[in-house]
């Protein structure tokens, strides 16, 4: 553990953590000096140290549950199994990369970060998530590890990065003790302004001593706190609540800094370090002068581009020269074909040995012998050209493609059929056996077979019973795969050619002899074809370079199905009538030694392995004291091309040079499945001195060039030679990348081979062929160098002294990132040279690149092993990525640990990098453990922008609307006209009075009929009823409440007509009524605090009830969550008696409030609005003329009636109006889906109006069921218009997706729309029956960040699609105006919207009635323009757009675009983002992202996004979501928090309330499944 004077850094309270890494980070980049830090450090960790001596030594210990023995009951197989290895493995590592000195450069590397170690913070993990799968290999579960919550390391953005090892438990993440319960009302929303408040007294005294430390601002910890309500964030969607943090007691500028000016919500105070808030400040403010230009299209632009480093190593060599090999000399008895060498070799050494083979368990199983061989082949040959269907109609002919599929332990039937096919002259392609459907890159092969046209198979017996069956026994169809015809090749089943009948053996011609595959970087396999001249020149040539002779033995550990196994141990064996003994890998595995004991054995002269079985031999040796290798001449190293392989050859020749081994029998060699052999090593004389080796520079090799490494030898690269170029060969080093120009002496590029010896196309792939089989270098002119075209290897390299070959590694391994290269291979060894290994397997690591954001990310993956520790596991990954840091001076993106077992394989065992890179990309790699360093590698982001002087300004010459070219961004809807009948006017001037009227003129006319989930009209109200409903309620307050005139009374109802009648009993009281959603009963600790302090703050008098909720309200239940002794009079109005009230109340001016309009804002603010008598009749009567509501008509309305346009719709409309309404409670609704369209269908609506939430349930779960509606005879086509009724940015995806589900049931399409309102005027826009249907628009969003609107065509990359929200009601004036500046906007600027109407809200209903606010957002003026005007400010950003179509008075249409709430906005790197758009983003990441939500911390962007699949999808997301918010907006997300569903908490209108997450979160009560940071 991690300590200064005994202070454990993991249990500090989060907020002295951030400052002691603050500290930390500045101390590393040299802002601070070590003695400044260290009196700093002392200063702030000084209070911890007593705490924590004083504690009994036994005790201490890490939190949390690492140290508790018992494993947790859920937590299942554990990931922490055993796994029991054999003794070779005892810390084995991968040959491939084994080397000392690498191992020593590495922790030569890490040493240099050791004095800057620091605890960073560390991902948390839930204790039941990641239990590992049960996978084959794996041993019974044990309690050590892996399943506990240890947290891990992060690497510091700095690029010295320390080595953490401090682990801590996620309980301490943040200090509870250090949230009190005030958490939601330290953070209300994103701090996107920096406007000063000034708060109450100070927190906790321990924090005083942060003085010089952190920012000077306090927590509040007033008396107005409110109960904290955040903790019913797990309860099910469907019973969402509203839930106020705060209440409207500040400015919307005082609410956004009240989280704090330095560090978002952090609560600190005291005076500042100046570097601290330095530090904090730049993370905050664009470093650079604003650039002219400042939104740009092009992505070329968008990307900063990395000046070209003058210093960086630039080739100066000459050009250089195509080296050619030594001539092919001719033999006179080599054969005109091979079939002819196997047809001699049969006839004349019949008795001669071709293949041993070997059994499982190393001993000889059976020898084939020449004249068995050359028997069977013809048996194989005559059954497959005349046993095969007819006479008339052969299955096979000449020419054709065929199948091998043959294990690897059987290669006596493998070359029984490659050899028949050969004298059958059909083409064979040998692939690997296919073991389920789902085999790794088994589609691929499915692409290799239909290319090569592939209809029949060859396989045995054994092979064909072990094939996956479906349960009728016929063998699976693999996917993508083409139909093929299984024929077994077993001896049984051949048929004795006739007499007369001899197989066709022509002299070697450029027909295809046979097909290799090969896999491309992007895991596409091709069939490289090699003709039968190629076929035979390269036995020669191979034959003339090994110096091969007749009845030589060789022992084979390769694959003989393809590349050098097949080769030499099946053709250039037969050629030269050599004996081949085939060890299978299944052997290597059981007995690595097995190939050793063969060569001893046999005498064997030549074998033929990788470094895997160097290395594994090497680490068993012990067990053999006898064996001799002195027989060997040549010992071929088949990935001798491998930069690593010298290690391995150095090693084995250490061990095994007393064993008779010959240093010069090494023979290395570079071989490309399209070139064939490209160089080999010839065998030495001994004596003679070994080839020089070359120590490069890594960081020249990244530059593509050749130097000698001379001073760090930590970031060397010794490579062995591969010997000479082919004999008969020509061969060129070329630029890689561009037109084949050849390179410099000192330069490293791709080698390209002409040679008669190679592969001369990709079967049925002429396009890719041209690119690769025919290609002709230029100089550096451009011109060809001559005719002859060069086949590219994909091997890169350059031609060393004496014309000696070297091999740097692989086109397919290579990653160009930042502009210079970086091969796989290399960082795998620097992986694998980090101690201790024991975290992984050292054979099941890959690395491969991405491309995010315009440049490769590399990404590294391995396999975890069972028995590592979570702490193990996180050291581990951090110090690679400090190594690879060090060595190779580039940052890794990501770092993957997987469990054991669970990576893609290739056939031999190694792990298939294309495949898992696709399931990175897919999100379904499933890693346990995970690090993300984007902020380290990601140095192309643009730079941050200044804000830009607006271009609409005081000094603009005004020309009636036109301001400096641009037209001023203003609407406005119809006038409202006058009311000619002045007696109407005396009637509706109160809605009072409107009831009575109605009650007396037309006292039957049904208002309301409410529906129940069954579609049933539990109840109605005619006028008469509503008015005597109303009386009684009065009543009842005057004489039970003692109420007086003016008094503000609550109403706790549920949806419904008793609701309607308590409002119009309040005024005909002469009472102010509140509308309150009753509490859930279900869930009443959430939900019933908010009801209390709405009561509370209201100052109600009386609350209005049912008999039910008053019982609640009084319940113990209550009582647990609030003090119920203190419940103003509360009125059960369920049972009235019938009295009517001595008067009924009439207000002396339209002026007076006629209600209160409570809601929650989704930055979680509460706030109450007055609504005058006055702004209530203006409203009904805009909304009457909009809709032209008459009292002949009906609509349905499916809303909450408790705030805003819904409880306006709901309970004032139809009494002004007259028009009767069918109410339909939303909660009815989620208990049957189909209830409000069936309402619509059964009473022919022509207008409703629902909140998104109603339209999210219809689409979610109706969405398939349209044919059973439509059965049941539910038609929509009487739906005129669908208003949905939101007061956010109109989501166009789900209106759009209800559309088209439902335009089946005859729903127009024309027909769904939006309104808009805010809490400063409840209705600004609502679509009506007049005005032309709304537009939509797509934006550019890279514009929009710099509030700039500029139209793009539909489909454009980073194009936002927006639509209109509704046509402006009459009597409303709209204007985009600058937030800052107070001055109009032009059109194509963002701004905020200010809205000018007789219906706007009074104002802010607040304990403390703050004027000042008041002012500002009801009575607010323009700063120039329009002085007089009176704007109320909605607090939304949108903009104001003509178009083309027309309104009813004949005008251009100005359209209104709501864009988002400026209090959520985010203003990260200069610039402004929208939640949503960010959200949207995230959600299309991964399949199981439910629902996310955004929001700053410290700077940081924190994403949360609901799990919906299986836990161990969780890791997945991780670099998903960082990819995609990276991609689609620039930004690198800090923290993935990943979360069950129903986590995120949604108000009642279907609106995410982001800062009650955001304060969740940092009162750690989220209970995450997983906690990412980016660091």
């Amino acid at each position: 553990m991690f300590t200064f004077a005994n202070v454990n850094i993991a249990r500090l309270p989060c907020q002295v953590f951030c400052v002691y890494f603050l500290l930390a980070v500045l101390s590393l980049v040299g802002d601070i000096t070590q003695k400044g830090y260290e009196k700093k450090k002392a200063k702030l960790l000084g209070p911890y140290i007593p705490q924590i001596q004083n504690v009994d030594p036994s005790v201490q210990q890490t939190p949390g549950p690492s140290s508790d023995p018992a494993p947790s009951p859920d937590a299942g197989p554990s990931s922490s199994t055993r796994h029991h290895r054999s003794h070779r493995s005892g810390g084995a590592r991968d040959d491939r990369y084994r080397s000392d000195i690498h191992t020593e450069a590495v922790q030569a590397a890490l040493a240099k970060h050791k004095e800057e170690k620091m605890a960073l913070p560390m991902p948390t993990k839930r204790r039941s998530a990641f239990v590992q799968s049960p996978v084959d290999n794996c041993t019974p579960p044990d309690t050590s590890s892996a399943s506990e919550d240890e947290g891990s390391l992060r690497r510091q953005a700095a690029l010295s990065a320390a080595l953490a090892q401090s682990l801590q438990s996620p309980d301490y993440w943040i200090n509870r003790s250090l949230q009190s319960s005030s958490t939601s009302s330290s953070a209300s929303s994103t701090l996107s302004h920096g406007e000063q408040k000034s708060q109450g007294p100070a927190q906790q005294p321990q924090l005083s001593l942060l003085a010089d430390v952190l920012a000077h601002t306090r927590i509040g910890n007033s008396s107005s706190v409110p109960p904290d309500v955040t903790s019913s964030t797990s309860q099910d969607r469907g019973s969402r609540v509203d839930m106020p943090p705060i209440v409207r007691g500040m400015s919307r500028e005082q609410s956004r800094s009240s989280m704090l000016d330095t560090a978002d919500g952090v609560p600190v105070h005291s005076r500042v370090s100046t570097k601290i808030q330095q530090l904090l400040n730049t993370l905050k403010r664009p470093k650079r002068p604003p650039l002219s230009e400042f939104f740009l299209d092009d992505s070329e632009e968008i990307v900063e581009v990395p000046q070209p480093d003058p210093n960086t190593p630039r080739p100066e060599g000459r050009q250089i020269i195509p080296v050619k090999g030594e001539p092919l000399g001719v033999v006179s008895n080599w054969p005109p074909a091979l079939q002819a060498a196997l047809a001699r070799w049969g006839a004349t050494q019949a008795k001669s040995p071709a293949l041993t083979t070997l059994d499982h368990t190393g001993k000889p199983l059976y020898t084939l012998t020449y004249g068995k061989l050359w028997s069977r082949s013809l048996k194989l040959a005559y059954t497959l050209l005349n046993k095969l269907g007819t006479k008339n109609d052969p299955i096979l002919k000449p020419g054709d493609r065929v199948a091998l599929v043959y294990p690897n332990n059987d290669p006596g039937m493998f070359w029984v059929a490659f050899y028949g096919c050969l004298l059958a002259e059909v083409i064979p392609v040998p692939i690997e056996v296919p073991l389920t459907r789902k085999d790794a890159g088994s589609q691929q092969i499915g692409f290799l077979l239909g290319s090569c046209g592939v209809g029949l198979a060859l396989t045995s017996e054994v092979c064909l019973k072990g094939l996956p069956k479906t349960p009728n026994g016929e063998i699976l169809q693999f996917k993508g795969w083409p139909r093929l015809k299984w024929v077994v090749t077993d001896t049984k089943y051949l048929t004795k050619p006739s007499k007369d009948w001899q197989p066709h053996i022509p002299t070697a011609n450029t027909d295809t002899a046979y097909i290799e595959y090969k896999a491309s970087k992007e895991g596409t396999v091709m069939g490289v074809a090699v003709s039968k001249i190629s076929m035979l020149t390269h036995c020669q040539a191979l034959t003339q370079a090994c110096n091969y002779c007749e009845g030589e033995t060789l022992v084979n550990v390769l694959d003989f199905k393809k590349d050098m196994g097949l080769w030499h141990g099946v053709l250039t064996s037969v050629m030269n009538r050599i004996h081949t003994i085939s060890v299978p890998y299944a052997v290597m595995k059981a007995c690595p030694l097995s190939w050793v004991q063969r060569v001893h054995i046999h005498k064997a002269r030549v074998a033929l392995v990788k470094c895997r079985d160097l290395h594994w031999a090497m680490m068993a040796h012990r067990d053999q004291k006898d064996t001799n290798l002195s027989s060997l001449r040549m010992l071929i190293v088949g990935d001798g091309a491998n930069p690593w392989s010298v290690s391995s050859c150095d090693a084995f020749l250490n061990v095994f040079q007393s064993h008779g081994l010959k240093p010069e029998v090494i023979c290395p060699c570079a071989s490309s499945p399209e070139a064939l052999t490209v160089a080999i090593r010839r065998p030495g004389v001994r004596g003679a001195p070994l080839p020089a080796r070359a120590i490069l520079s890594m960081a020249g090799l990244s530059h593509g060039v050749i130097r000698v490494n001379t001073e760090d030898k930590n970031s060397a690269l010794t490579v062995q030679d591969v010997g000479h170029v082919m004999p008969g060969a020509l061969m060129c080093i070329v630029k890689p990348d561009g037109p084949p120009m050849l390179c410099k002496t000192d330069e490293i590029g791709e080698i390209v081979l002409n040679s008669r010896a190679g592969g001369t196309m990709y079967y049925g792939l002429p396009g890719v062929t041209k690119n690769t089989f025919e290609v002709i270098p230029v100089n550096s002119s451009g011109a060809p160098i001559g005719e002859i075209p060069f086949t590219r290897t994909g091997l890169l390299g350059f031609v060393g002294p004496g014309s000696l070959v070297f091999v740097v590694g692989r086109i397919e391994g290579l990653m160009m990132v930042s502009g210079r290269r970086h091969n796989a291979d290399d960082l795998v060894a620097t992986a694998l040279a980090v101690e201790p290994v024991k975290t992984v397997y050292r054979g099941r690591i890959v690395v491969f690149s991405v491309t995010v954001f315009y440049d490769e990310r590399i990404v590294i993956v391995a396999e975890q092993r069972p028995d590592a520790s979570e702490e193990d596991s996180f050291q581990w990954m951090s110090r690679v990525l400090q190594a690879i840091d060090g060595i190779h001076q580039v940052g890794l993106f990501c770092l993957a640990l997987v469990p054991a077992n669970t990576l893609p394989k290739t056939p031999l065992g190694g792990i298939h990098v294309s495949e898992t890179k696709q399931h990175f990309l897919e999100g379904s790699l499933h890693p346990c453990n995970i690090l993300m360093c984007p902020h380290t590698c990601v140095t192309n982001l643009p730079k941050p922008r200044q804000k830009q002087p607006v271009g609409v300004g005081p000094a603009s010459i005004m020309v009636g609307n036109l301001v400096a070219g641009k037209r001023i961004a203003q609407a406005a809807g119809r006038e409202l006209g006058l009311i000619e009948d002045q007696d109407l006017v005396r009637k509706h001037q109160f809605l009072s009075e409107a009831l009575q009227w109605r009650a007396q003129t037309d006292p039957d006319h049904v208002l309301y009929v409410l529906l129940n989930a069954k579609g049933v009209a539990v109840s109605t109200a005619t006028c008469l009823q509503l008015h005597k409903r109303a009386e009684k309620v009065a009543a009842a307050l005057m004489e039970r409440g003692g109420i007086n005139t003016g008094d503000n009374v609550v109403l706790l109802y549920p949806p419904g007509i008793d609701l309607i009648g308590s409002f119009y009993g309040c005024l005909y009281a002469g009472c102010i009524p509140v509308t309150v959603r009753p509490p859930h009963p279900q869930n009443l600790s959430a939900t019933l605090p908010t009801v209390r302090m709405i009561i509370d703050v209201s100052k109600a008098a009386c609350i209005l009830t049912t008999q039910l909720m008053m019982k609640i309200l009084r319940s113990k239940e209550a009582a647990a969550s609030v003090n119920i002794k203190t419940w103003p009079t509360i009125i059960d109005t369920d049972d009235l008696p019938r009295r009517r009230p001595p008067q009924i109340y009439k207000p002396p001016t339209a002026e007076m409030l006629a209600y209160l309009d409570f809601s929650v804002s989704t930055t979680g603010m509460l706030t109450g609005v007055k609504i005058s008598h006055a702004a209530v009749s203006t409203l009904c009567r805009s909304i009457k003329l909009q809709c032209e509501l008459y009292s002949s008509r009906q609509i349905a309305i499916c809303l909450d009636p408790y705030c805003g346009l819904g409880f306006v719709l709901w309970c004032l409309c139809s009494v002004y109006s007259g028009h009767q309404s069918i109410l339909i409670p939303p909660m009815e609704v989620e208990i049957s889906l189909p209830l409000w369209l069936s309402a619509l269908s059964q009473y022919k609506i022509r207008d409703t109006f629902c909140s998104y939430s109603v339209m999210e349930l219809c689409t979610k779960g109706l969405g398939t069921q349209t044919e059973i509606l439509k059965a049941r005879g539910v038609n929509l086509s009487c739906v005129r218009s669908c208003v949905v009724v939101a007061e956010e940015r109109p989501r166009l995806a789900l209106t759009q997706s209800f559309s088209k589900l439902f335009k089946d049931l005859g729903l127009s399409p024309r027909a769904v729309s939006t309104a808009f309102g805010s809490r400063v005027n409840l209705a600004i826009c609502l679509q009506g029956t007049a005005g032309p249907d709304p537009s939509t628009v797509y934006v550019d969003m890279k514009s929009l960040r710099h509030d700039r609107v500029r139209l793009v065509e539909r489909g454009a990359p980073q194009s936002l699609p927006l639509t209109e929200s509704g046509t402006i009601l009459p009597g409303v004036r709209v204007i985009i105006v600058n937030p800052e500046t107070r001055g109009p906007l032009g059109d194509s600027h963002l701004g905020e919207i200010w809205v000018n109407s007789p219906h706007s809200a009074s104002g802010y209903y607040t304990l403390y009635g703050e004027e000042s606010l008041q002012a500002d957002h009801f009575n607010t003026r323009l700063s120039f323009g329009e002085p007089h005007t009176l704007w109320a400010r909605t607090g939304y950003l949108g903009f104001v757009r003509r178009t083309e179509l027309l309104d009813a008075s004949g005008d251009r249409h100005d359209a209104l675009f709501v864009v988002g709430s400026l209090d959520e906005t985010l203003e990260l790197r200069g610039l402004r983002y929208h939640p949503i758009d960010i959200e949207t983003s995230v959600s299309r990441a991964h399949r199981s992202i439910a629902e996310s939500a955004v929001f700053t911390w410290t700077n940081l962007l924190v994403v949360v996004s609901e799990l919906a699949g299986s836990e161990q999808e969780a890791l997945d997301l991780v670099p998903l979501v960082t990819n995609v918010v990276l991609e689609e907006h620039h930004l690198i997300v800090g923290v993935v928090v990943i979360v069950d569903p129903g986590v995120i908490p949604i108000n009642s209108r279907g609106e995410k309330q982001r800062m009650h997450l955001r304060d969740s979160f940092l009162a750690d009560q989220l209970d995450p499944i997983y906690v990412a940071y980016n660091m």
